[in-house]
């Protein structure tokens, strides 16, 4: 049997047919829908022109629905219904009673930095909420963003990918940490060949042995020893409180790692360049009421950073 063409059909005609139902009155539904009597007749007229039934006889001072009309009650009120709640979940988001995940792409560094804060607000504003942290390749952000794996990503973006929105959330620096009590290092500045000379470990996502800082330092035509790299980048205190091993992270970082005893911030010999970490997201979900809410909670919280 094929399909019914909706196109032809005027849905608004299920409106009146549930209101009929409920007030067995051609007037009182006409007054429930702001309509005049003629026009409430002549919607049940098309209402048992599209149904080829009475639906609704009179009986005394009722309209009486007939066994078709009872029949097909429920699940017009259901689909009522389901487009009622869609309707109005596009319109409106309340983080208080929302039970929403949300799915995050962040690093080791953004996590540690945002998350902490993140739920804290949510604890006391949107206790339902949840959150999964995705850990991602900048090469697929744009491919995770768009099949909706992610509803949004925290981190560098220099050439964001296309149909995305980006806006910067705080900048960052590095500064070096060494353990309490280095040899070599002081309270007093370095300098870059002595830095240079000292054992260093490499937080890097690439596999290779290169960063930033040894970039800077080929411009002095220096070269470090390496004598670790890893992916793990919240292993560096306990490596570097206990060797005299030395690296540079993020200033944030650095900061809540110098909280242990263990550990020493010291200023770079290095003229490094600042980066902005910032928020990126689908054109897809830029007008979501329950994506706009994170965006815009997530901005307020880095202000705090």
């Amino acid at each position: 049997m094929p399909l019914i063409n909706l196109s032809s059909v005027d849905l608004n005609l299920l409106v009146a047919f549930e209101v009929l139902f409920e007030e067995r009155s051609v007037t009182a539904a006409a007054q429930r829908l702001y309509l005049g009597q003629p026009a409430m007749s002549a919607a049940l007229g098309r209402l048992r022109s599209l149904f080829q039934d009475e639906l609704f006889i009179r009986i005394g001072r009722e309209m009486q629905p007939t066994a078709r009309a009872m029949e097909i009650a429920p699940s017009i009120s259901i689909a009522l219904q389901q487009i009622r709640q869609t309707l109005e979940a596009s319109k409106t988001f309340d983080p208080a009673t929302s039970k929403r995940t949300f799915a995050i792409g962040s690093s080791d560094y953004t996590s540690y930095v945002v998350m902490p804060k993140l739920l804290e607000v949510c604890r006391q504003t949107a206790p339902g909420i949840d959150f999964r942290l995705i850990g991602f390749d900048k090469d697929c952000v744009g491919k995770l963003l768009e099949q909706r794996e992610i509803d949004l990503a925290l981190g560098v973006f220099q050439e964001p990918p296309r149909q995305t929105i980006q806006i910067p959330l705080f900048k960052e620096h590095f500064v070096g940490i060494c353990r309490r009590g280095h040899p070599v290092i002081s309270q007093q500045a370095i300098a870059p060949e002595t830095f240079a000379q000292l054992p260093h470990a490499l937080f890097t996502l690439r596999r290779d042995e290169v960063g930033e800082l040894d970039k800077v330092l080929a411009q002095y035509d220096l070269q470090r020893r390496v004598v670790l790299t890893t992916p793990h980048l919240l292993i560096l205190p306990a490596i570097i409180s206990s060797s005299d091993l030395v690296t540079a992270i993020p200033s944030r970082l650095a900061t809540s790692f110098a909280c242990q005893d263990t550990l020493e911030i010291f200023e770079l010999p290095l003229q490094t360049k600042p980066w902005m970490i910032s928020m990126l997201w689908s054109k897809l979900t830029d007008r979501d009421q329950a994506n706009l809410w994170l965006r815009h909670l997530l901005k307020s919280v880095c202000e705090g950073i």
